[in-house]
């Protein structure tokens, strides 16, 4: 069956790094767009940033563009959130989450796959 197993979450100050990792199996890596979503207590799940098989990318510009980088090695059936510059507000469970499909999508019920979730907390 498809798994998705993210990792790297943690306890970071505000300005810190961290990057997120999420294992992928079970699926034909290169026919799936891959992505991050975020939620924070109280909120909705939001979109961060996906990446296609051929590697273009694309951001939530208002949350994490220039901040946060989504790379993926296909090779390894992986794919990778960093984040740099973190902020309180980046304070989230972050969701790794793959879509069979080309074209990058925002909305999460486009996904089909999702992973069990990371939890990030930046501290002030």
């Amino acid at each position: 069956q498809v798994q998705l197993v993210e990792s790297g979450g943690g306890l970071v100050q505000a300005g810190g790094s961290l990057t997120l990792s999420c294992a992928a199996s079970g699926l034909t890596f290169s026919s799936y767009v891959l992505g991050w979503f975020r939620q924070a207590p109280g909120k909705e799940r939001e979109f961060v940033a996906a990446t296609r098989w051929s590697g273009g990318s694309t951001y939530n510009v208002n949350s994490v563009k220039g901040r946060f980088i989504i790379s993926r090695d296909n090779a390894k059936n992986t794919v990778y959130l960093q984040m740099n510059s973190l902020k309180p507000e980046d304070t989230a469970v972050y969701y790794c989450a793959a879509d069979r499909t080309v074209v990058v999508r925002t909305a999460e019920n486009s996904y089909d796959y999702w992973g069990q979730g990371t939890q990030v907390t930046v501290s002030s």
